[in-house]
């Protein structure tokens, strides 16, 4: 037994015993279970003995018996494991005796898989494997954490495990979704991604079993229904509840399903089930307000009849299958794992049928006007016209005209047959406005009236022609900055918006790999595809992108253009990033070429647990990339949150870095 297991050792007997406090850092819930770990199931916390692993027939059974939420876990575990992709971590599943049912894992977490007994069939209860995130799980009932030494067993210790368990609509708990790693840094956002994520199982495991009933969806803001946080109850033809999703009791204050289980509809809210199945049909499926009987609290629902007999015929086929997923639209191509995009995406989904007006800011080139296009595409209004006009770019004298049209001889110089303007030509679809910042002042009046009173006078004519768009706006622009100084109208600024969303810069976007490879694809369709290899996917990860997507594309499309075959490296790189590329690595041998005596912090980081083989094998970019994230960390005193900021990337890179270049904090043990 190492010398680290025994430290572990005695100290679960202390805490246990009572010889010391609580000092884990995560209040009782590890020593609650630590000594019903000891006293309870008389667990060895140094056993050697081999992790239990079930027959592969008993497998198989409990696998069939959680058909339906596998098909759904299994998607989102998915989507989870590419968000977590690179950090080292794997993606578990397991039903409610701690039976590991299904398995994703990272390449670079194989080894210590094997070694902890992190696969198929392994029992990862807590009466088996001592304190652990999906045993602990099972047994507290709620989401948490077991980092590195709050393990048990000594033989765990190396492991950081989040988890959450997975309820059915009976509050039953059904099994745990877990992700584990060996990162040393404990990272709660971890835990709440893994969260969503049981979360969307819940939902969607609901929605497809009760999917020949009737469903109200609901939430106490309208935007929200049809999200994550939507609540749903399944419902008779009678309007009797059948069943609640833990989102809905939560919404309504109930603790139990047993509470509204068996109740009319019109005992919860203040419409009859009738009434509920009307105003949906009536307002085309867009939520609709009832109040809560109890408080009268305002909520917004959506009632949704069963699916038809010739689909739950087709259904049939396959009995675990869900039903076909749509077809990704336009938006959900805009991003490939990336947070803030992703919430984007989400948002204008939500309000893309809605007469609400959007404003898309961000920096130039992060593609407001792709986003807008995608936003027209998604929706009913899709064959209908998209027009774009950039108030930037039009001369002064030029927008009103453009914008609103003009009759014959309206002007001099007028065409003798008219313009019909962007808002005309636009009526039926979208228009938008890019760089509506730069909008003159004058014509901010006119547009204004035009939006309140949706109708359009062109210059020199008189009858009004009714106005039917929905209106995208952009700017890279400070607009509240700007209406301090008076350049731009307060009264416009909040009609139009109605909606903002915050475009983020690709050198912030955490699924920039992703979509590089993707607009490679792009720029390279219709000829051969391109692959680009390993070394250059590094290289533009990493560069800052003042002009965002649009410098990158531009930059893939000179590449591919003048490639001499179908693999990119970094020597296809045009000679200014050539060149810049060139000055790293002189600089990197230059501080390499003279080695100074060892001072006092130089054997520190030598001692940090890097080993002289690990940073010897680094190339030398990643040497380079090293020594400065070295002295980032020590100017900010390893504040992890300050030196993201600096680098201006998000602190999930930020620990991946530090995994992926061996730097560890030279203070740290094994029992930080």
């Amino acid at each position: 037994m190492s010398k680290f297991a025994v430290e572990h050792v005695k100290r679960v007997h202390s805490v246990v015993h009572g010889r010391i406090g609580d000092s884990i850092g995560t209040g009782n819930r590890i020593t609650r279970s630590w000594i019903r770990c000891l006293n309870e199931y008389q667990l060895d916390p140094g056993t050697c003995a081999e992790p239990e692993v079930v027959a592969p027939a008993e497998l198989q059974e409990r696998q069939e018996r959680l058909a339906d939420v596998q098909a759904v876990a299994k998607v989102e575990m998915a989507n989870l494991y590419q968000q977590l992709a690179g950090s080292g971590y794997a993606i578990m599943l397991t039903d409610r005796e701690g039976v590991l049912l299904n398995y994703f894992g990272d390449p670079a977490f194989t080894h210590a898989a094997s070694r902890t007994g992190l696969m198929q069939g392994a029992v990862w209860s807590e009466r088996v494997q001592g304190t652990n995130g999906m045993g602990t799980c099972l047994v507290e009932r709620r989401p948490l954490t077991v980092h590195q030494d709050e393990h048990y067993l000594s033989r765990n210790i190396g492991l950081s495990c989040a988890a959450a368990p997975i309820f059915d609509h009976e509050g039953e708990l059904v099994g745990v979704l877990d992700a584990s790693g060996e990162s040393r840094l404990a990272q709660q956002h971890t835990l709440a991604l893994v969260s969503m994520s049981v979360q969307m199982i819940e939902n969607r495991v609901f929605l497809h079993q009760f999917r020949h009933d009737f469903i109200l969806r609901f939430h106490n803001r309208p935007e929200f229904v049809g999200t994550l946080s939507e609540g749903a109850i399944a419902l008779s033809v009678t309007g009797t509840v059948l069943a609640a999703s833990r989102a809905a009791l939560s919404l309504l204050g109930y603790r139990s399903p047993s509470e509204i289980v068996g109740r009319d509809i019109s005992e919860l809210f203040n419409l009859t089930f009738s009434g509920l199945v009307d105003s949906s049909m009536r307002r085309a499926y867009h939520p609709v307000p009832i109040f809560e009987v109890r408080s009268n609290a305002r909520f917004f629902a959506v009632m949704y009849q069963p699916v038809t007999a010739s689909a739950a015929r087709r259904s049939q086929r396959n009995a675990t299958a869900l039903p076909a997923p749509q077809p990704a639209s336009a938006l959900d191509a805009l991003h490939f794992g990336d947070p803030a995009m992703s919430d984007i995406v989400a948002t204008a989904k939500r309000v893309m049928e809605r007469n609400v007006a959007i404003v898309l800011l961000g920096e130039t080139g992060t593609g407001k006007e792709r986003l807008a296009r995608a936003i027209h595409a998604s929706g009913s209004r899709a064959h209908k016209p998209f027009v774009a006009i950039n108030c930037a770019s039009i001369p002064e004298s030029l927008v009103e005209s453009e914008l609103f049209g003009y009759r014959s001889g309206a002007f001099t110089g007028a065409s003798k047959d008219g313009q019909r303007g962007k808002l005309l030509q636009a009526n039926g679809g979208t228009l938008f406005l890019d760089e509506i910042g730069d909008m003159p002042v004058a014509l901010q009046t006119r547009l204004l009236r035009v939006l309140e009173e949706r109708e359009v006078v062109p210059l020199g004519g008189e009858a009004p022609v009714k106005l039917d768009i929905r209106l995208i706006s952009a700017t890279h622009c400070d607009l509240p900055a700007k209406i301090e100084r008076g350049e731009f109208r307060e009264d416009l600024y909040y009609r139009l918006q109605g909606v903002t969303l915050s475009l983020p810069p690709l050198r912030q976007r955490e699924d920039r790999r992703a979509l590089i490879r993707h607009l490679a694809a792009e720029e390279s369709e219709g000829e051969q595809p391109v692959e680009l290899d390993d070394g250059l996917l590094e290289l533009l990860e990493r560069q800052r992108w003042p002009g965002n997507i649009r410098q990158l594309r531009h930059l893939l499309r000179t590449m591919i253009a003048l490639r001499e075959g179908d693999r990119l490296t970094v020597r296809d790189l045009p000679p200014e990033y050539r060149h810049g590329l060139a000055l790293v690595v002189a600089s990197t041998a230059a501080s390499t070429a003279a080695p100074a005596a060892p001072s006092a912090s130089t054997a520190a980081e030598a001692d940090d647990g890097a080993s002289e083989g690990a940073i010897a094998g680094l190339t030398a970019l990643e040497s380079a990339e090293r020594e400065v994230l070295q002295q980032t960390l020590k100017r900010h005193q390893w504040n992890m949150s300050g030196v993201a900021r600096e680098l201006n990337i998000s602190r999930n890179t930020l620990y991946r870095k530090l995994q992926r270049l061996n730097i560890q904090h030279p203070e740290k043990s094994l029992f930080h």
